[in-house]
């Protein structure tokens, strides 16, 4: 396929540039195959039952972005990716110039590191000091609002593009179809028998990068870091044995359950996946899939086509911004059924 083949008209307008003003105050748009429904995110419990299992990912979003200059001179800005150790990290670099290895770097609040080498488009930085590098980005580092959100974070963005559960510091873009539940929800549908289990998947700066080929299989995704429980691994595995259902809350919960169970279901708990679904691909774990609006030409685009089916997502889209829906991170949100034939048999 090619990648034109999931682009779609969307007005700058409906792009959200902030939260609603009450979480979980949002628009929600069930699609069952062509069966398009409106309501509002309030209203899931209605869509659940005793039995289904809800999969979160608990990420914390951390501030990522570091500004500063060279030691010599000359501003740069750093977007850390990956946090490996107390004092190292894999970072985007924008500079005049790329700083090379054994340059110091030279960061606001008194922070220093050394651009160890290049891996790929990452660098390998080595923060100096006795503060690790998760103290030096909670001192120093600017939450990393998405590039389609125009205003400068404040302190309600801190609050509100983080999840009510997140608990693992190190992510670079909140699990955004996670944003609209509350703890009052999420009460609700444990009394219900719903079962709520949790994973973490990273998210990296790469869920943003754009596909710069036409046909999609020439696209190399980038890697993201999963580890997901024994408790939620057997929640699964029971569900699945009594015929309950697997909701994944967001496409990182999705792509790390997927990713685990391409030897067998949750065969493999843990571990860096470059996943790349797209149509055509059998699901193995995901029943339901609570999402966001998601870009045009987008891998997350292709990923829910691959889920609820390539012409379904067309109308679904199309009718979302015919109804005026609020689009990606702080926007609206979508469940969606998965279509029939895209799963192995059980």
């Amino acid at each position: 396929m090619q990648v034109s083949d999931f682009d779609y008209f969307l007005p700058e307008r409906l792009i959200a540039q902030f939260p609603p003003a009450e979480r979980g105050a949002s628009r929600m748009l069930h699609v069952d195959g062509a069966q398009l429904e409106d309501t509002w995110f309030r209203e899931l419990p209605r869509f659940l039952r005793a039995g289904d299992v809800l999969v979160f990912n608990d990420t914390k979003v951390i501030k990522a972005r570091l500004f500063g200059s060279k030691a010599t001179g000359g501003a740069i800005e750093a977007l850390i990716e990956r946090v490996l150790d107390q004092h190292h990290a894999l970072a985007h670099v924008r500079a005049s110039k790329s700083p090379k290895p054994g340059t110091r770097l030279l960061f606001d609040g008194g922070f220093a590191a050394e651009m160890v080498e290049r891996r790929g488009d990452l660098f390998l930085l080595k923060f100096a000091g006795d503060a690790s590098v998760l103290d030096i980005l909670d001192a120093a580092g600017r939450l990393p609002l998405p590039p389609y959100i125009t205003h400068t974070p404040d302190d309600d963005d801190a609050r509100r593009y983080q999840t009510v559960y997140a608990r693992d510091p190190g992510a670079v873009a909140a699990p955004t179809a996670g944003l609209h539940f509350t703890d009052a929800l999420l009460d609700t549908l444990r009394q219900m028998g719903v079962a709520t289990h949790f994973l973490t998947l990273h998210v990296g700066a790469g869920t943003f990068q754009p596909v710069r080929v036409d046909e999609i299989a020439a696209h190399t995704m980038h890697h993201e870091r999963y580890a997901i429980p024994a408790a939620t691994v057997e929640a699964i595995k029971a569900a699945k044995a009594a015929g309950g259902r697997v909701i994944a809350v967001g496409t990182t919960s999705l792509r790390a359950l997927e990713a685990a169970s391409q030897q067998g279901l949750l065969a493999e708990p843990e571990g860096d996946t470059d996943i790349f679904i797209t149509p055509g691909y059998q699901f193995r774990v995901v029943d339901r899939l609570i999402t966001n609006f998601h870009l045009p030409k987008s891998t997350l685009l292709m990923l829910v086509s691959a889920f609820a089916g390539f012409d379904a997502m067309k109308a679904a889209y199309t009718h979302a911004v015919d109804q005026e829906y609020r689009f990606f991170s702080y926007g609206d949100a979508m469940l969606l059924e998965r279509a029939a034939g895209s799963g192995l048999p059980g």
